[in-house]
Protein backbone atom coordinates (compact mmCIF):
# COMPACT_ATOMS: atom_id res chain seq x y z
CA UNK A 1 0.00 0.00 0.00
CA UNK A 2 1.37 3.39 -0.98
CA UNK A 3 1.07 6.77 0.77
CA UNK A 4 -2.51 7.94 0.39
CA UNK A 5 -2.72 11.17 2.39
CA UNK A 6 -0.41 14.11 1.77
CA UNK A 7 -1.17 15.52 5.22
CA UNK A 8 0.54 12.49 6.71
CA UNK A 9 3.74 13.62 4.99
CA UNK A 10 3.25 17.14 6.37
CA UNK A 11 3.00 15.59 9.82
CA UNK A 12 6.30 13.75 9.24
CA UNK A 13 8.04 16.97 8.22
CA UNK A 14 6.63 19.08 11.05
CA UNK A 15 7.36 16.43 13.69
CA UNK A 16 10.97 16.24 12.51
CA UNK A 17 11.22 20.03 12.48
CA UNK A 18 9.71 20.65 15.91
CA UNK A 19 10.90 17.48 17.61
CA UNK A 20 7.43 16.92 19.03
CA UNK A 21 4.30 15.20 17.78
CA UNK A 22 2.18 17.56 19.90
CA UNK A 23 3.87 20.63 18.42
CA UNK A 24 3.39 19.22 14.91
CA UNK A 25 -0.30 18.69 15.69
CA UNK A 26 -0.60 22.36 16.69
CA UNK A 27 1.01 23.47 13.42
CA UNK A 28 -1.37 21.31 11.38
CA UNK A 29 -4.35 22.29 13.57
CA UNK A 30 -5.29 18.74 14.57
CA UNK A 31 -5.53 17.08 17.96
CA UNK A 32 -2.57 15.10 19.33
CA UNK A 33 -4.67 11.93 19.06
CA UNK A 34 -5.34 12.62 15.39
CA UNK A 35 -1.66 13.33 14.79
CA UNK A 36 -0.75 10.01 16.42
CA UNK A 37 -3.26 8.21 14.20
CA UNK A 38 -1.86 9.94 11.10
CA UNK A 39 1.65 8.81 11.95
CA UNK A 40 0.53 5.23 12.59
CA UNK A 41 -1.33 5.24 9.28
CA UNK A 42 1.75 6.46 7.40
CA UNK A 43 3.99 3.89 9.06
CA UNK A 44 1.43 1.17 8.32
CA UNK A 45 1.21 2.10 4.64
CA UNK A 46 5.00 2.07 4.32
CA UNK A 47 5.57 -0.95 6.52
CA UNK A 48 8.36 0.90 8.34
CA UNK A 49 8.84 2.65 11.64
CA UNK A 50 9.62 6.32 10.99
CA UNK A 51 10.17 7.58 14.55
CA UNK A 52 11.56 6.12 17.76
CA UNK A 53 9.21 7.34 20.48
CA UNK A 54 9.57 7.43 24.25
CA UNK A 55 7.84 9.35 27.02
CA UNK A 56 10.50 12.10 26.76
CA UNK A 57 11.54 12.30 23.14
CA UNK A 58 10.83 11.42 19.53
CA UNK A 59 13.51 11.02 16.89
CA UNK A 60 13.68 9.88 13.29
CA UNK A 61 14.73 6.36 12.43
CA UNK A 62 17.04 5.82 9.48
CA UNK A 63 13.98 5.07 7.33
CA UNK A 64 12.29 8.23 8.55
CA UNK A 65 15.38 10.31 7.84
CA UNK A 66 15.55 8.92 4.33
CA UNK A 67 11.89 9.74 3.64
CA UNK A 68 12.13 13.22 5.19
CA UNK A 69 14.25 14.76 2.44
CA UNK A 70 12.00 13.48 -0.32
CA UNK A 71 8.83 14.48 1.55
CA UNK A 72 10.12 18.01 2.13
CA UNK A 73 10.90 18.52 -1.55
CA UNK A 74 7.62 16.94 -2.67
CA UNK A 75 5.61 19.21 -0.39
CA UNK A 76 7.56 22.24 -1.54
CA UNK A 77 6.73 21.40 -5.16
CA UNK A 78 3.06 20.93 -4.34
CA UNK A 79 2.97 24.22 -2.44
CA UNK A 80 4.55 26.00 -5.36
CA UNK A 81 2.12 24.43 -7.82
CA UNK A 82 -0.83 25.52 -5.70
CA UNK A 83 0.57 29.03 -5.42
CA UNK A 84 1.04 29.28 -9.18
CA UNK A 85 -2.49 28.05 -9.88
CA UNK A 86 -4.12 30.32 -7.31
CA UNK A 87 -2.05 33.38 -8.10
CA UNK A 88 -2.99 35.69 -10.95
CA UNK A 89 0.57 37.01 -11.11
CA UNK A 90 4.03 35.52 -11.44
CA UNK A 91 4.84 36.38 -7.82
CA UNK A 92 7.31 33.95 -6.26
CA UNK A 93 6.14 32.39 -3.01
CA UNK A 94 7.00 29.60 -0.62
CA UNK A 95 10.21 28.54 1.09
CA UNK A 96 13.71 28.43 -0.38
CA UNK A 97 15.92 26.12 1.69
CA UNK A 98 19.59 27.02 1.23
CA UNK A 99 22.79 25.52 2.64
CA UNK A 100 25.90 27.71 2.53
CA UNK A 101 29.46 27.71 3.93
CA UNK A 102 29.74 29.59 7.20
CA UNK A 103 32.25 32.28 6.23
CA UNK A 104 30.76 32.92 2.79
CA UNK A 105 27.31 33.35 4.31
CA UNK A 106 28.42 35.75 7.02
CA UNK A 107 30.97 37.74 5.01
CA UNK A 108 29.25 38.05 1.63
CA UNK A 109 25.84 36.47 1.21
CA UNK A 110 23.68 37.87 4.03
CA UNK A 111 23.06 41.29 2.41
CA UNK A 112 22.22 39.56 -0.88
CA UNK A 113 19.73 37.29 0.89
CA UNK A 114 18.09 40.36 2.42
CA UNK A 115 17.93 42.03 -0.98
CA UNK A 116 16.36 38.98 -2.62
CA UNK A 117 13.70 38.67 0.08
CA UNK A 118 12.92 42.39 -0.09
CA UNK A 119 12.30 42.03 -3.83
CA UNK A 120 10.13 38.93 -3.27
CA UNK A 121 8.10 39.53 -0.09
CA UNK A 122 6.01 36.36 -0.52
CA UNK A 123 9.13 34.19 -0.21
CA UNK A 124 10.68 32.75 2.93
CA UNK A 125 14.30 31.70 3.39
CA UNK A 126 15.41 28.64 5.33
CA UNK A 127 19.18 28.97 5.79
CA UNK A 128 21.52 26.24 7.00
CA UNK A 129 25.00 27.63 7.70
CA UNK A 130 27.68 25.01 8.10
CA UNK A 131 31.03 23.93 6.68
CA UNK A 132 29.91 20.32 6.44
CA UNK A 133 28.97 19.06 2.99
CA UNK A 134 25.21 18.69 2.82
CA UNK A 135 23.76 15.65 1.10
CA UNK A 136 21.23 17.42 -1.10
CA UNK A 137 19.58 14.11 -1.97
CA UNK A 138 18.74 13.38 1.67
CA UNK A 139 18.83 16.66 3.59
CA UNK A 140 15.83 19.03 3.36
CA UNK A 141 17.75 21.46 1.10
CA UNK A 142 16.63 23.00 -2.21
CA UNK A 143 20.12 24.17 -3.15
CA UNK A 144 23.56 24.00 -1.56
CA UNK A 145 26.12 26.70 -2.30
CA UNK A 146 29.33 24.75 -2.13
CA UNK A 147 33.05 25.38 -2.64
CA UNK A 148 35.21 22.83 -4.41
CA UNK A 149 34.54 20.12 -6.94
CA UNK A 150 31.53 17.84 -6.55
CA UNK A 151 32.19 14.11 -6.84
CA UNK A 152 28.61 12.89 -6.35
CA UNK A 153 27.56 11.55 -9.79
CA UNK A 154 23.88 12.09 -8.92
CA UNK A 155 24.27 15.76 -8.05
CA UNK A 156 23.11 18.49 -10.43
CA UNK A 157 25.72 21.25 -10.43
CA UNK A 158 25.69 24.82 -11.74
CA UNK A 159 28.98 26.70 -11.66
CA UNK A 160 28.63 30.16 -10.13
CA UNK A 161 32.15 31.60 -9.92
CA UNK A 162 35.84 30.78 -9.75
CA UNK A 163 37.96 32.32 -7.03
CA UNK A 164 41.38 31.57 -5.55
CA UNK A 165 42.70 31.04 -2.08
CA UNK A 166 44.81 33.90 -0.79
CA UNK A 167 47.35 34.09 2.02
CA UNK A 168 46.81 36.97 4.43
CA UNK A 169 47.26 38.29 7.96
CA UNK A 170 46.34 41.37 9.94
CA UNK A 171 48.74 44.34 10.26
CA UNK A 172 48.90 43.61 13.99
CA UNK A 173 50.19 40.07 13.42
CA UNK A 174 52.76 41.23 10.87
CA UNK A 175 54.06 43.94 13.22
CA UNK A 176 54.62 41.34 15.92
CA UNK A 177 55.99 38.42 13.89
CA UNK A 178 57.14 39.78 10.55
CA UNK A 179 56.07 39.09 6.98
CA UNK A 180 56.83 35.77 5.25
CA UNK A 181 58.81 36.19 2.02
CA UNK A 182 58.52 32.64 0.65
CA UNK A 183 56.06 29.78 1.16
CA UNK A 184 58.71 27.95 3.20
CA UNK A 185 58.72 30.83 5.70
CA UNK A 186 55.25 29.67 6.82
CA UNK A 187 56.98 26.94 8.82
CA UNK A 188 58.05 29.71 11.23
CA UNK A 189 54.60 31.29 11.53
CA UNK A 190 51.39 30.54 13.38
CA UNK A 191 48.94 29.33 10.74
CA UNK A 192 45.20 29.17 11.35
CA UNK A 193 43.82 25.74 10.52
CA UNK A 194 40.23 24.84 9.78
CA UNK A 195 38.48 21.72 8.57
CA UNK A 196 37.74 21.31 4.87
CA UNK A 197 35.38 18.49 3.92
CA UNK A 198 35.77 17.01 7.42
CA UNK A 199 39.59 16.96 7.17
CA UNK A 200 42.24 19.30 8.61
CA UNK A 201 43.38 21.66 5.86
CA UNK A 202 47.12 21.85 6.53
CA UNK A 203 48.62 21.33 3.06
CA UNK A 204 48.79 24.81 1.52
CA UNK A 205 49.86 25.03 -2.13
CA UNK A 206 51.13 28.01 -4.15
CA UNK A 207 52.05 28.51 -7.81
CA UNK A 208 54.53 30.82 -9.54
CA UNK A 209 55.53 30.64 -13.21
CA UNK A 210 53.98 27.20 -13.52
CA UNK A 211 55.84 25.83 -10.48
CA UNK A 212 53.79 24.54 -7.56
CA UNK A 213 55.10 24.49 -3.99
CA UNK A 214 53.35 22.74 -1.13
CA UNK A 215 53.84 23.59 2.54
CA UNK A 216 52.47 21.64 5.49
CA UNK A 217 51.59 24.25 8.10
CA UNK A 218 50.90 24.20 11.82
CA UNK A 219 49.54 26.54 14.45
CA UNK A 220 48.22 26.84 17.96
CA UNK A 221 44.51 26.69 17.07
CA UNK A 222 42.19 24.70 14.84
CA UNK A 223 38.45 25.00 14.22
CA UNK A 224 35.65 23.28 12.29
CA UNK A 225 34.07 26.63 11.36
CA UNK A 226 36.06 28.66 8.81
CA UNK A 227 34.39 31.92 9.86
CA UNK A 228 36.06 31.52 13.28
CA UNK A 229 39.45 31.21 11.57
CA UNK A 230 38.59 34.43 9.73
CA UNK A 231 37.86 36.18 13.03
CA UNK A 232 41.13 34.92 14.52
CA UNK A 233 43.02 36.37 11.56
CA UNK A 234 41.31 39.75 12.03
CA UNK A 235 42.30 39.65 15.71
CA UNK A 236 45.96 39.14 14.79
CA UNK A 237 46.24 35.55 15.98
CA UNK A 238 47.78 34.03 12.86
CA UNK A 239 48.04 33.66 9.09
CA UNK A 240 45.02 32.59 7.07
CA UNK A 241 44.74 30.87 3.67
CA UNK A 242 41.26 30.73 2.22
CA UNK A 243 38.89 31.89 -0.50
CA UNK A 244 39.49 35.46 -1.67
CA UNK A 245 35.73 35.89 -1.99
CA UNK A 246 35.26 35.29 1.75
CA UNK A 247 38.01 37.81 2.53
CA UNK A 248 36.86 40.42 0.01
CA UNK A 249 35.81 43.13 2.46
CA UNK A 250 38.64 42.55 4.96
CA UNK A 251 41.25 42.82 2.20
CA UNK A 252 39.66 45.92 0.67
CA UNK A 253 39.51 47.69 4.05
CA UNK A 254 43.08 46.82 5.04
CA UNK A 255 41.98 44.72 8.02
CA UNK A 256 43.86 41.88 6.35
CA UNK A 257 46.99 42.20 4.18
CA UNK A 258 47.65 39.96 1.19
CA UNK A 259 50.94 38.03 1.57
CA UNK A 260 53.28 36.50 -1.01
CA UNK A 261 51.63 38.46 -3.86
CA UNK A 262 54.09 36.95 -6.37
CA UNK A 263 52.62 33.51 -5.62
CA UNK A 264 49.10 32.46 -6.63
CA UNK A 265 46.88 30.31 -4.48
CA UNK A 266 44.82 27.36 -5.63
CA UNK A 267 41.74 27.89 -7.77
CA UNK A 268 38.53 27.39 -5.82
CA UNK A 269 35.19 26.98 -7.63
CA UNK A 270 31.86 27.97 -6.10
CA UNK A 271 28.89 25.90 -7.26
CA UNK A 272 25.16 25.61 -6.74
CA UNK A 273 24.24 21.96 -6.14
CA UNK A 274 20.65 20.77 -6.62
CA UNK A 275 18.99 17.50 -5.58
CA UNK A 276 17.25 17.10 -8.95
CA UNK A 277 17.36 18.45 -12.47
CA UNK A 278 13.73 17.56 -13.17
CA UNK A 279 12.00 19.46 -10.41
CA UNK A 280 13.72 22.73 -9.55
CA UNK A 281 11.03 25.18 -8.38
CA UNK A 282 11.02 28.56 -10.06
CA UNK A 283 11.65 30.28 -6.73
CA UNK A 284 14.87 28.25 -6.37
CA UNK A 285 15.94 28.98 -9.95
CA UNK A 286 15.27 32.68 -9.39
CA UNK A 287 17.26 32.64 -6.15
CA UNK A 288 20.29 31.03 -7.81
CA UNK A 289 20.02 33.39 -10.80
CA UNK A 290 20.05 36.32 -8.37
CA UNK A 291 23.14 35.09 -6.50
CA UNK A 292 24.92 34.34 -9.80
CA UNK A 293 24.19 37.89 -11.01
CA UNK A 294 25.60 39.40 -7.82
CA UNK A 295 28.72 37.24 -8.05
CA UNK A 296 29.22 38.33 -11.66
CA UNK A 297 29.56 41.90 -10.38
CA UNK A 298 32.48 41.03 -8.07
CA UNK A 299 35.66 42.12 -9.94
CA UNK A 300 38.02 39.53 -8.48
CA UNK A 301 35.98 36.57 -9.61
CA UNK A 302 36.38 34.62 -12.85
CA UNK A 303 33.57 32.96 -14.76
CA UNK A 304 32.97 29.37 -13.66
CA UNK A 305 33.85 27.92 -17.05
Amino acid sequence: MKIQNIEDLRLLVETARTGSLTAAAQVLKVTPATASSMLKRLEGQLGARLFERSTRSIRLTSQGQNLLGYASRALALIDEGEAQVLSESSTLSGMVRVAAPSDLARSVLLPWFDEFLAANPALRLGLSVSDRVHDVLRDPVDVALRYGTTTDPNAVVRGLAMTRRVLCASPRYLERFGTPQTPEDLHRHNCLIFELRSARYVDWRFERDGEWVGVQVAGDREVDDASIAHQWALAGEGILYKSELDLLHALASGQLVRLLPQWRGERYPLNAVFPSNRFIPQRVRSFVDFIAARLAQVPILQSPG
